[in-house]
Formats: structure tokens, sequence, C-alpha cells
């Protein structure tokens, strides 16, 4: 690093990825800060500054073998941080300690034979509370959210039609349990029970995909569809609702193909949405019809949606939200794009699902592309074949946000 960078990040202060400290730090605090950096998005501890950015400059004798001895002992799952020192014109000399954010979140603080998870918030450097602990454990792949207990259900907050229905009209397994012992077995086996230890309760997955009243327990359950009149959230929204219902449909399943017996979440909402995303023609057809002229295409919509339910992050506590609007839809999905992914990465087709058992019973329904890949396959060219205009994808640290543009008068973009 040279010196003037060095002086340009010192007069710039404090921030989410910089933190000042003399090296008279104990290594209980050194290693504090350096896991708060690692859990969030990675950055720099400058050590030889004070908080106010004065630079006092370094005086412990063995700086670096010291902090090196001291990540290694007290930072829990080992990362190789990069170690330098810059002279100053003064002949200060300020050593920083960087490294990029973690992949084996989260990391922890060992100290006293106890682990403590910190995460950075603006400049400082805090204790995560039990929300952002598991969050960070998901981001770090040890935790699927989806298979965690939901309090106070049971078996009897699933609906048993529809989990007949996928036994055995749509997995065609040929033994379906004939007690309730038999279905509690089998419901554990498949992840949607859990054992919570006083008492058998349903999993996320399990209640999301065949409760009877998803939201009843699980407050972040279900959709919340608007529909507004302007290009912005105004007063007075033609469409302002939550839908609350399991996510599968039941299906009469033959030989001759599947007919839709009880709509479940996913055929609510394109009854919902449908008036404000279509228009009928003005003329009727041949055989006397009007036909239907849908805004965006009808496939990508479901897509969007779909996707959204199957990758969400069941740790932030509240609904997806589908925003209609006079020039676009928004499908807003909460929590950041899990592990490694990013925007480019889902585009091109790589797959990482945050809710795998989620998405393995919407494949089976067939509600989800068996390649996993309909962003690349089905939204994109879709949505560009219709509109004439690519569809926007925004990742943040809270939502993904998926814009799809609406088709102008005469099919021009």
């Amino acid at each position: 690093m040279l010196k003037t960078e060095l002086l340009e990040i010192i007069a710039n202060g404090e921030n989410s990825g910089v933190e000042f400290k003399r090296d008279d730090i104990r290594p209980e605090q050194l290693a504090r800060e350096v896991v708060a950096l690692l859990n969030f998005q990675g950055g720099m501890v400058l050590l030889g500054v004070d908080d106010d950015g004065t630079i006092s400059g370094i005086q412990r004798e063995g700086l670096e073998e010291w902090v090196m001895n001291t990540i290694q002992a007290r930072v829990h799952p080992m990362f190789l941080p990069y170690y330098e020192e810059v002279r100053l014109d003064d002949q200060k000399v300020v050593a920083v300690i960087s490294f990029p954010q973690g992949i084996s979140k989260p990391y922890v603080v060992r100290d006293r034979g106890k682990e403590e998870i910190y995460i950075r918030v603006g400049s400082t450097s805090r204790l995560a509370t039990r929300e952002q602990q598991m969050r960070l454990f998901e981001l770090g792949g040890m935790l699927h959210a989806e298979v965690m207990p939901v309090p106070r259900t049971d078996m009897s907050s699933l609906d048993d039609a529809r989990l007949l229905n996928y036994l055995r009209d749509i997995l065609r397994d040929p033994e379906i349990p004939a007690s309730e012992k038999a279905w509690q077995t089998r419901l554990l086996g498949l992840g949607f029970l859990a054992d919570a230890g006083e008492r058998i309760c349903c999993t996320i997955a399990g209640l999301v995909l065949f409760g009877k009243s998803p939201r009843r327990y699980l407050r972040q359950a279900g959709l919340r569809v608007f529909a507004f009149e302007g290009t912005e959230k105004a007063y007075g929204a033609e469409l302002d609702e939550i839908l609350d219902a399991p996510m599968v449909g039941r299906w009469d399943v033959t030989e001759s193909g599947k007919e839709l017996v009880d709509r479940g979440l996913i055929e609510r909402f394109v009854d919902a949405i449908g008036p404000f995303i279509s228009q009928e023609a003005g003329e009727v057809d041949s055989g006397f019809r009007r036909e239907t002229e849908w805004f965006y295409p009808v496939e990508a919509v479901r897509e969007t949606l779909v996707n959204a339910l199957a990758h969400r992050d069941w740790t932030r506590f509240v609904e997806i939200e589908v925003g209609s609007y006079a020039d676009r839809l928004e499908v807003i999905s909460p929590g950041a794009l899990p592990n490694s992914m990013s925007v480019e990465k889902m585009m091109a087709g790589q797959r990482s699902p945050r809710n795998p058992l989620i998405m393995e019973v919407l494949r089976d329904y067939g509600y989800v592309d068996y390649r996993g890949m309909g962003v690349r396959t089905k939204i994109v060219p879709l949505t560009r074949a219709h509109s004439g205009r690519d569809p926007d994808f925004v990742a943040t640290e809270d939502h993904l946000k998926t814009t799809l543009y609406r088709k102008s008068p005469g099919g021009s973009s």
C-alpha cells in the first residue's frame, strides 16, 4: 500500500470496512474486530491509528508475529490475512491487516472457553443477535432454515389431502402410511416434521408447502400483492392483499394428465394479479371471444414468483412482495443471495439453492424447471422477446428485486 493511499483511508475515517486501533490493543479486541469484518464484507484493521484518526504509530516489538498468533489462536475458522507495514514521512509506521469477506461464516472469537460471533454495524463491531447468527450460519452453508421447527405447530397443522396427493399421485409412492404414527415417521423422514424435544413440530418447509394456514404460525409466509395505477407507490392502491395458502396445489392425476382440484399459493397469486397485468382485446375473434392481452409473459411472471418462493431467506421476518405498476412488475424476495452467488452467476445459469427441500418439492410438482435454470432459460429470454427489454435483477444485503418491464402499446419497447 502506498503512503498516499493509507493517508487517504485514514482521512476518510472508520467505516463498515475500516477499523482504527492502537497497537497496544488486547488480543481479544483485535480478534473481535477481525471477526466482525470477516462476517460482513471484509476490510482492514489499521494498527497504530487512534479512533479519531491520529497516527500514533506502532510500538510493539514483533507486531506481525503477535498479530498472526492472535488470529490463529482466537479467530475460528482459520483464514489468511495480508499483513504489511507502511512507513510515513515522519517515520511513524502503521500496520495494515487486510482480508476479503469470509467464505466460512460465521467466524467466531474464541476467548476464555467461549465462542462469540460479532458483526459489523456501521463503524462499530457488535455481538450478533440470534437472528443475525442464523443468517450467518445460512450464508456459510451450515444451516438450512427451512428445516427449523415452527413453534406451536404439529402434524394437524398440515393439510392431509395435499400430503396424500403428494405421496400417492405426484411421487407415486407405492407405500402410503396407514396410521397416524406411520405418517409421523414418514413426514419426519421427508423433513416436513422435526423433533423439537418436547413435541413434534412442522418444519418451515413442511408448513409453507402443505400447511393449512401457514401465516397463522409463520408471519413471513405467504405473499403481499399490490397494484398501483401509476409508477410509484401511493395511497389508494388498486390491490393490496396478503395471500395465505400452502405453496402447492392439489391435483387430480390420471393417465390423461393433471387437473387442478384445489389452488395453492402460486395459482392464487396468478388469479389475484391477473386483472392488473392484462386486458381484454377490444375486438372479438372469429369464435366470438375476446382474447386476453398480457403486459408481461405469463410464464416469466410465474417463474419469477416461484424463484422468490424457492430461494427466499426464512430468517427474514417479512413477506415476499409483488408490486404491479404502470410500467413494471416488481418481485422482492427477502434475503441476500445465498453463499457466493451473484446476479452475474445467476444469469449465467449457476445454481445454489438456499432451500433445497422446498426446491425439490416444487420440482416434483413441475413448478420449477428440472434443470433449475429458470432465470436463464425463461425469465430473461421471454421478457426480452415480449417487451424488447431485459429484466433487471438488483441484489442487496436485504433482498433480491426482480423487475419485469411492461410491454408498450403496439408491442414496442
